[in-house]
C-alpha cells in the first residue's frame, strides 16, 4: 500500500500527509474537549498519544488503504485540523469520512472545504461510489455540514458508543457518487 500519498488543495486549504512535526498541533486538536465532545473516545491526555497516532497511521498505510490527512491553510504548513478517508473497501467501493478542526477555525467553512476535497478525491481518483459518515446526532454542526455536502441521513444506531460515563447514539449518513456528480460536486 505504500503508494505516494496524495496531496489535495483548494485556494484556502491543503491536505497533506500527517508528519512527525505535527505532534504538538495534533495533540492540541485531539486533547481539546470542545473538539472531542462528540467523538467516540475521550480527549487525549498525553502528547505521546499524538506521536503514537502518527506512527500508527504511517504503519497502517503500509498495509491498508487509508488517507489520514493533516489540514493546513494554503500559505502555512501548521496543522489546523484533520480529514480522513478510512475503512476503505475496494470490494464495496466505499469509505468512511472523518474530520476535525481546531475551534479557532470554526465558522469559516474550512471543515466543509476539507471534506469536499476528500470526497472529490474519493469519487474521482479512487473510483469509490459511496462515502459514509458516523456522527453523534447531538453534533448539529457536523450533521448540517455533511447535509450541505449532499449526504443523506440513513439511520440511527442507538447507544452505539460508550465514552467515559456517557452513552452516545450514531447518526449514519451516506453520499453516493452519482448524487455528488449530479450536484456538480460541493465546494
Amino acid at each position: 500500500m505504500n503508494a505516494e500519498f496524495p496531496e489535495l488543495a483548494s485556494s484556502r486549504l491543503r491536505l497533506r500527509a500527517l508528519a512527525l512535526h505535527d505532534v504538538d498541533a495534533l495533540f492540541a486538536l485531539y486533547s481539546d474537549p470542545q473538539v472531542m465532545r462528540h467523538w467516540s473516545h475521550l480527549p487525549w491526555h498525553e502528547p505521546q498519544q499524538a506521536l503514537a497516532h502518527i506512527e500508527r497511521m504511517q504503519r497502517e498505510r503500509e498495509q491498508i488503504e487509508l488517507y489520514p490527512w493533516a489540514a493546513t491553510l494554503a500559505d502555512d504548513d501548521r496543522l489546523i485540523g484533520t480529514c480522513s478517508l478510512f475503512a476503505l473497501s475496494r470490494a464495496h467501493a466505499r469509505a468512511e469520512l472523518g474530520f476535525a478542526l481546531l475551534p479557532r477555525y470554526w465558522g469559516r467553512g474550512l471543515a466543509r472545504e476539507m471534506a469536499a476535497l476528500a470526497i472529490e478525491h474519493a469519487f474521482t481518483n479512487l473510483g469509490l461510489s459511496r462515502i459514509e459518515a458516523d456522527i453523534d446526532p447531538l453534533n448539529s454542526a457536523s450533521c448540517r455540514l455533511v447535509e450541505r455536502l449532499g449526504f443523506r441521513r440513513e439511520g440511527l444506531l442507538r447507544e452505539r458508543w460508550r465514552v467515559g460515563d456517557t452513552v452516545q447514539d450514531s447518526a449514519i449518513y451516506g453520499l453516493l457518487a452519482r448524487d455528488w456528480r449530479g450536484s456538480g460536486g460541493q465546494t
